[in-house]
């Protein structure tokens, strides 16, 4: 299929939507992703996927980033630590930009 979007005219009250806070969303009927099915889950990156498992790399960082998540990780492996933090910052921002895409090509077809 080559529509990005199945209506041409929005069904959205984007007024409502707009004035919504993270609270007000009722998330109640999304039922939670269990654990099998992120095992079974596969990531993608531009569209191919990335395979599982760890890639050794050597990476410069400034002195206190890693004095930082030293101290964080208490003797124990640091690289762990900023790995999460890592993933984390990715997950964040591809959910924002994903909402954003998503919010701009409903705006479009409103219009």
């Amino acid at each position: 299929m080559s529509k990005r979007y199945s209506s041409k005219t929005s069904q959205t009250d984007w007024n409502r939507i707009l004035k919504m806070r993270d609270e007000d969303i009722d998330l109640s009927e999304i039922p939670e992703i269990t654990a099998k099915q992120m095992a079974r889950s596969v990531l993608r990156v531009g569209g191919k996927p990335v395979p599982k498992g760890k890639v050794q790399v050597n990476l410069s960082l400034d002195a206190g980033v890693v004095a930082y998540f030293k101290t964080q990780a208490g003797g124990r492996n640091f690289q762990k630590l900023v790995n999460e933090a890592l993933k984390t910052k990715i997950r964040d921002q591809n959910i924002e930009s994903i909402l954003r895409r998503v919010i701009r090509e409903e705006l479009q077809g409103a219009a």
